[in-house]
């Protein structure tokens, strides 16, 4: 295998980053996003596309990040980040978020990750950040739990 030498690459902001993953996601698709970065996808959806959210503590329906002062914290993703919810979109049992990662109900999944190795390993455990969300979490069941693409 050859080393890839990461000084000649080019730099993403995460922002770009974000706007190149939703513009590969395809109308009427449900998708989870995941913590960190994956977050900052719902910012860059296509008004033309109906592509519905879906967050592992039971919120499906999201849309972009609240404007500035216009935040519920009792609407939050699973990034512990507030959120706003699109008509229809609703809240449910932790229980039954995991039961539709698990079942086959999301069409694509989002995943940030800390490192991820050349056979697609994920390395996503906690940063040791102050507040950090301190587990994998969902990570495994919605990696293997969104329907194969």
């Amino acid at each position: 295998m050859s080393q890839v030498n990461h000084t000649t690459l080019p730099r993403w902001t995460r922002d770009q980053m974000a706007a190149r993953v939703a513009a590969d996601i395809p109308d009427g698709a449900v998708v989870n996003l995941g913590i960190g970065l994956p977050t900052a996808v719902a910012n860059h959806l296509s008004a033309d596309k109906e592509v519905v959210l879906h967050s592992e503590n039971g919120v499906i329906g999201m849309g972009p990040a609240p404007a500035e002062g216009e935040e519920d914290f009792d609407l939050i993703n699973a990034g512990k980040q507030p959120v706003t919810l699109l008509p229809g979109g609703c809240f449910f049992h932790h229980a039954d978020s995991f039961a539709m990662m698990r079942g086959g109900h999301l069409d694509v999944c989002v995943l940030g990750a800390f490192q991820v190795s050349a056979t697609g390993d994920l390395a996503n455990w906690s940063t040791g950040e102050a507040g950090a969300i301190p587990a994998v979490g969902g990570a495994m069941d919605l990696a293997v739990g969104a329907r194969p693409g």
